[in-house]
């Protein structure tokens, strides 16, 4: 009788090309995975993989038979994993960790339907995501993408900048260049307004500048607001400019507490991804957390 171990023992030997890369994934021993593979070979009467100095090179029927079993086993591993999370009496309490602004333009409106028992921890990707390597909390709502080992990357939303001012503002000098397409004068408006920025560094504004203007900007912000909410809010009641996500600035557009200046003639985007150690994390675990955006799109 054969056992599924095996086949998902030959699954990681498949996609990791070696045997000690199968053990670190499945957590158990390198003896193991040889043992495990030599049964499914015999017990199927064909060579799986050619045994290489330092890799593991899948024969021909080795190919074929992993395109025929991959998708099962998948699914069975889904199964079991969804199973055992689903037989717990209570849902594990998650740590989720996110930027402020994001928790309460996107998140906060509908955490409140979700099943799961969340806590929520603010700050900057970099140091969520040591916190995430470390074990320290369940999943991050980060700005990049990385490549630590065993963290698994899903872009979960596209976020496009824009350059939004106070509502009183007269941008008509502005406007007049740009429809012109008079980029030279639309700079120079741009260089004699008061900027409000995240960081002193101009790092969203930099981009959005190069993107548009194939140049860094050359302009010193009169107010650096570490949180961007609070910029929001300030520049509603000020006379200036800033560059945020178009998430963050959509519902003062709407209330007309800020205006839209301009989207760029080259759209300036950004990737929001969900980070977990996919060594830990259940199926059903990483839905819910999914789910908190889906509910956000549906409700807007």
């Amino acid at each position: 009788m054969i056992n599924f171990e095996w086949y998902r023992t030959f699954k990681a030997i498949y996609k990791t090309g070696t045997l000690t890369g199968a053990a670190q994934e499945l957590l158990i021993s390198q003896p193991n995975v040889s043992q495990h593979l030599s049964s499914l070979e015999a017990y199927i009467c064909h060579q799986l993989f050619e045994r290489q100095p330092r890799k593991m090179v899948p024969t021909e029927y080795g190919k074929l038979f992993y395109t025929q079993i991959v998708e099962a086993v998948e699914k069975l591993e889904n199964v079991e994993s969804d199973f055992r999370f689903a037989c717990e009496k209570r849902m594990p309490l998650t740590c989720v960790g996110a930027p402020l602004e994001f928790f309460e333009s996107v998140l906060a409106p509908v955490i409140s339907q979700s099943r799961a028992e969340l806590i929520f921890e603010f700050g900057l990707t970099k140091p969520l995501m040591e916190k995430l390597v470390k074990g320290d909390i369940s999943f991050v709502f980060s700005t990049a993408n990385g490549n630590e080992k065993n963290i698994a990357y899903e872009p979960v939303l596209a976020e496009e900048f824009l350059l939004v001012g106070s509502p009183g503002l007269d941008t008509s000098t502005f406007k007049k260049a740009i429809n012109k397409e008079y980029y030279d004068k639309a700079e120079e408006w741009l260089m004699e307004q008061d900027w409000y920025a995240y960081s002193s560094d101009l790092s969203v504004i930099r981009r959005f500048w190069q993107a548009n203007f194939q140049k860094r900007p050359v302009l010193k912000p009169r107010f650096v607001i570490p949180d961007y909410n609070a910029i929001l809010k300030a520049l509603s009641y000020g006379n200036g400019l800033a560059i945020a996500s178009n998430y963050l600035v959509k519902d003062p557009l709407k209330q007309g507490r800020l205006k839209e200046v301009w989207a760029g003639h080259t759209a300036t985007t950004n990737t929001i991804y969900l980070a977990y150690d996919k060594t830990k994390m259940a199926t059903a675990q990483i839905k819910i957390v999914k789910d908190l955006l889906q509910e956000e799109l549906v409700t807007h």
